[in-house]
């Protein structure tokens, strides 16, 4: 589904990516690890068309992304952001609907109304939330939305940016099993950035760990505790002593 070759990126003399070779098989979910400032974020922007890389090709279904109709292009995925990123002045449901009140995918009011509730539902949340503002929920429920949100539109492809960044570990684990649950439903295509290690093996078919904006090791989640790569082990294992040096 997505596939990056050479792939790099440069922020004056700061190289953020630094030649990531990356497959992406359909109907999977890819996690990818890693410290921070080591480019999860800027390789998702890279495949999304909002950062532009130096070098090198990303293809989605063999389409290189920085020739296609952006619209067009940019209704094939979902995305959940860290910290859901709701608009505090819009309600629930309209948050949820937001695609689809306009551009491209613009549906009639009541239509889009009707599927944000049963996207809200999918998630856990009844009815009684829609009229709701983002500021009267729970950082969990705030989650639910923002995932109600990215599956809205019936995306292939769905991001997730650190979905589970400051919620309960009980919180954190219901989440994990909606994607998990959701991907699976949708035979959707899922690519995710986390620190997390409980979210990697919940919802990850592969993993790819990413240090110093180049992929050091990838494979099937089954093999991640015996790899012996020794940036996979630190980071798992929450090391201080290894080659990822810690800042001090």
């Amino acid at each position: 589904m997505i596939e990056l070759s050479g792939v790099t990126k440069s922020f004056g003399a700061n190289q953020v990516l630094r030649g990531i070779d990356l497959r992406v098989e359909s109907n999977s979910s890819m996690v990818i690890i890693g410290g921070s400032g080591t480019g999860k974020s800027v390789l998702l922007k890279c495949i999304l068309g909002l950062v532009h890389p130096d070098r090198g090709q990303i293809l989605l279904n063999d389409e290189d992304v920085t020739r296609a109709e952006r619209d067009a292009f940019l209704a094939r995925f979902g995305m959940l952001f860290q910290g859901a990123a709701l608009f505090d002045s819009l309600h629930v449901w309209e948050n949820v609907a937001f695609r689809l009140l306009r551009g491209a995918q613009k549906r009639p009011k009541a239509e889009a109304r009707e599927i944000a509730i049963e996207k809200l539902r999918r998630v856990g949340l009844g009815p009684q939330v829609a009229d709701l503002y983002p500021a009267e929920l729970s950082g969990g429920m705030q989650k639910r939305v923002g995932l109600a949100r990215a599956i809205a539109a019936d995306p292939e492809i769905i991001f997730f940016d650190e979905p589970t960044t400051g919620l309960d570990p009980i919180m954190a684990g219901v989440i994990n099993d909606l994607i998990r649950e959701i991907v699976t439903e949708m035979g959707a295509t899922a690519m995710t950035i986390t620190h997390d290690m409980t979210s990697v093996r919940a919802i990850a078919d592969n993993v790819a760990m990413l240090h110093r904006g180049k992929i050091r090791w990838t494979g099937p989640v089954s093999e991640l505790d015996t790899t012996p790569d020794p940036y996979v082990q630190q980071f798992i294992h929450g090391r201080a002593e290894g080659p990822i040096e810690a800042l001090r």
